[in-house]
């Protein structure tokens, strides 16, 4: 168990009547200044590093917020480029709401080991129930430590907050709740007034209590500093050293958490990692407040140029969650981005394909396509001649081996014609990706997904999730009109993109029907009462194959808007099909809406 040297002891709490706001580093009408004291202090790597995570928490309040499937999709990424030693060791999650919870039930389903699930919290006893309902080993706990939180945004004095911060942390130990404090805005605290003091105190808790204490360092706005040489509050070499060997708390409990407004989001948690602090916290793509996070992907390159070692860490897997994020959550990731980016492995000094085939080493660092499947891209010119067009199409869009163009496929041989009139008007830059683009959809649409194909594909979602919560509702399997209507008038109240939803029987004679809209509401009604629609394709598709149907998108007779329609079989409880329920969606509004209700 840690004892605490007597030494130690001469570090206490000093109060003060004014914040100290260190504006000798901060002067706010100016960029922040870097001041050295110039004493050194050596790197000491731990023998274990390892990476946590907090896309879900820090890197959901940068974006839209992912939904609880969006969630577990990513928390599987993690777990599979964590690898059999669990490198990624963490992820925290919000508790607060009901999404919240049920991102939280979903993963924990899984049963992962790595990355552990932890969750964060405010400084407040009351939140603490949610991590014990939850059944999380661990929480991390709000706990600001710089004056200009404590003074100006709590409006407290230092004992006061560390008074606060201290009840919180001894709740979660009577708990069995093993606490991490977030020091938010360490950088710009005064260590030695009142960082060390509540960190030795933290350390005399876990002491008595057998239960370890772990302490991030949130280096809030990014302006700490790799440099040992400069001076505290913002040296993060000294910022670690000193709570470890001046506050007594061990490497394996400190966690460095940075953001990079000044570009130092990956050197500083190098540098946290160099100087004895055994986590670095990080977010996917570094998305993240202002400026972002530590970018993960990058802390698992610096973790294997440390290590010399992926230690089974499965790298394509960054390939994936990019291509995920791109795709799935159409996130803007810069194609210059590092390991993610379309482009972080073309050059633009015009490499030929022929080069590349000679020796690939001569423009890539590593082996990108086996590492991450991003094989080295070439940037096209005059001199690149047909093969250089095809291996560009061919690599650039990821297209499988059937799909693949040949150097004499005759669209080929036109894109490179065009390129070369380019150049014989005297151009003498390269293409770009999006020239190249251009070019590839004008003569090979067909590689492509036209924009209706990706909204239908996003509607096709979108529609079978509301479906098929819909289909499992008693109202729905008793056939009673009155018991449905209510159920439908509040569907299309939560979901105004849609303008009809409808049930009809196993023989496409209808039962009950709603319209959004009052204006084409008795126009509805009227088609809707008259018809049967055994011969529709919304209504064969499902009666035949038992399965959700999506339709091409067309144009309502009832309001001459272009709309989609979904169907999805109704089943008694010896599963036979015993009606169909449809809904229409409008097209405009879906494109509106996009992005903002699908998981």
């Amino acid at each position: 168990m840690l004892k605490i040297p007597p030494k130690r002891e001469n570090y206490v709490l000093q109060e003060v009547d004014k914040p100290n706001l260190f504006k000798d580093f901060f002067p706010y009408y100016e960029p922040p200044r870097i001041y050295f004291d110039f004493k050194y202090v050596p790197p000491s790597l731990p023998q274990n590093i390892y990476i946590t995570d907090t896309t879900f928490r820090d890197g959901q309040q940068a974006r839209v917020p992912y939904t609880p499937q969006q969630i577990e999709t990513l928390y599987k990424f993690l777990h599979r480029l964590s690898g059999p030693k669990g490198i990624v060791r963490k992820t925290e999650f919000f508790l607060y709401t009901p999404k919240d919870r049920e991102a939280l039930e979903r993963c924990l389903a899984l049963g992962y080991t790595y990355p552990e699930i932890t969750g964060w919290i405010r400084a407040r006893k009351e939140d603490l129930k949610l991590v014990k309902e939850a059944g999380l080993k661990e929480t991390g706990i709000l706990t600001s430590c710089s004056d200009y939180h404590i003074f100006l945004k709590l409006g407290k004095t230092r004992k006061q907050a560390i008074e606060d911060y201290l009840a919180v942390v001894k709740e979660a130990l009577s708990l069995g709740i093993r606490p991490r404090c977030h020091f938010e805005d360490v950088t710009r605290a005064d260590i030695y007034g009142f960082v060390i003091p509540f960190a030795i105190e933290l350390m005399k808790l876990r002491e008595e209590s057998g239960i370890d204490i772990l302490i991030r360092l949130c280096d809030t706005l990014g302006v700490g500093v790799p440099y040992p040489e400069a001076a505290l509050p913002i040296s993060v070499p000294k910022l670690v050293r000193v709570l470890i060997d001046e506050a007594g708390v061990p490497g394996e409990l400190l966690e460095w958490h940075g953001h990079n407004d000044f570009h130092k989001g990956v050197i500083n948690a190098t540098s946290a990692w160099l100087y004895g602090c055994v986590y670095v916290n990080t977010s996917l793509l570094g998305i993240g407040e202002r400026t972002g996070n530590t970018p993960l992907e990058a802390m698992v390159f610096e973790y294997c140029a440390l290590r010399g070692t992926t230690d089974g860490m499965d790298l394509t897997v960054i390939t994936e969650i990019a291509e995920y994020y791109r795709n799935e959550l159409h996130e803007q990731i810069s194609p210059r981005q590092p390991f993610v980016g379309e482009e972080f492995n073309a050059t633009k000094a015009g490499i030929h394909i022929d080069g590349i085939i000679k020796n690939e080493e001569i423009y890539n660092p590593f082996d990108s396509n086996r590492l991450l499947k991003k094989p080295i891209q070439i940037i096209i010119t005059d001199k690149s001649g047909t093969a250089g067009v095809a291996y560009w199409i061919n690599t650039h869009l990821g297209l499988p081996p059937e799909k693949r163009v040949d150097k004499k496929h005759p669209a080929v041989v036109k894109i490179y014609k065009k390129i070369q009139e380019q150049y014989e008007q005297g151009r003498i830059t390269s293409m770009s990706n999006e020239e190249m683009e251009a070019l590839v959809r004008k003569y090979l649409p067909e590689l492509f997904e036209s924009e209706f194909d990706r909204l239908r594909k996003y509607a096709s979602k979108l529609i079978k999730k509301y479906l098929e919560e819909e289909a499992t509702k008693p109202e729905f399997l008793s056939l009673d009109p009155e018991r449905i209507k209510p159920i439908m008038q509040k569907f299309l109240e939560e979901h105004p993109y849609a303008q009809f939803i409808y049930l009809v029987d196993s023989e496409g004679k209808p039962i009950v029907s709603m319209a959004s809209d009052l204006e084409y509401r008795k126009k509805f009604y009227e088609f809707f009462r008259n018809e049967t629609f055994e011969d529709r394709d919304w209504f064969i598709n499902p009666i035949k194959t038992g399965e959700f149907y999506i339709s091409p998108f067309y144009t309502s007779r009832i309001t001459g808007k272009l709309c989609v329609t979904g169907s999805i079989p109704i089943r008694n409880e010896k599963d036979e099909i015993i009606a169909i329920l449809g809904i229409d969606i409008r097209f405009e509004d879906l494109v509106k809406m996009e992005g903002n209700e699908i998981s």
